[in-house]
């Protein structure tokens, strides 16, 4: 089975993370998918034998449509999901207008936008399609997530250096994976990025 049919499955396996992409999937938002976390920390629970960890953090959802790109639409749809799901921190970015944001050229889609993501670990998102099948989208791969391989990706391994190391720290992402035994291995420097 190839990593995108692992995380099909991890996901498929998952009630909560299924529901939560239902409620997504409601909204009716084009090119619409949630990722980081609540793709990244499912694998990671996979790989270490646990079962899968609460959704303890916030749900980042993502989507893009040039014509409906402000803050204000954003918080309209978090307050939705958050009438359909209290129980969940959500967030929600129309990718059309993060790249001003993060100092990027334009984004063409939601998972072009990914490709400017801080981490190539986090650099992943799904999508419940009509007849009720997971969709993966991972466009810098998928081996750094089941290789337990933390690196910057693009410019976070040069100029936003800083903002990489903060995130690596505040996460705690060796932390988080360093108590089941199984080593995570955590790149820094760009020079070791090859």
């Amino acid at each position: 089975m190839d990593n995108s049919s692992k995380i099909q499955a991890i996901i498929s396996d998952d009630p909560i993370r299924w529901r939560l992409l239902e409620i997504v999937r409601s909204l009716g938002l084009p090119d619409c998918w949630i990722g980081a976390g609540f793709v990244r920390n499912a694998v990671w629970d996979y790989l270490h034998g646990r079962d899968s960890s609460p959704i303890s953090t916030d749900v980042d959802v993502i989507w893009f449509d040039a014509q409906r790109c402000t803050p204000e639409q954003d918080e309209a749809l978090e307050a939705v999901l958050r009438g359909l799901e209290p129980n969940v921190l959500w967030s929600v970015k129309n990718q059309a207008r993060m790249h001003a944001q993060n100092g990027d050229k334009p984004y063409l889609s939601a998972t072009d936008a990914m490709r400017y993501w801080p981490e190539t670990a986090t650099a992943v998102a799904v999508a419940l399609r009509e007849k009720g099948s997971c969709e993966v989208a991972a466009p810098l791969g998928l081996d750094d997530l089941f290789d337990l391989i933390i690196r910057p990706a693009g410019r976070f391994a040069t100029e936003k250096t800083a903002i990489y190391q903060s995130r690596l720290k505040s996460k705690n992402w060796v932390k988080i994976c360093m108590p089941t035994g199984r080593k995570m291995m955590t790149v820094l420097r760009s020079r070791l990025c090859a």
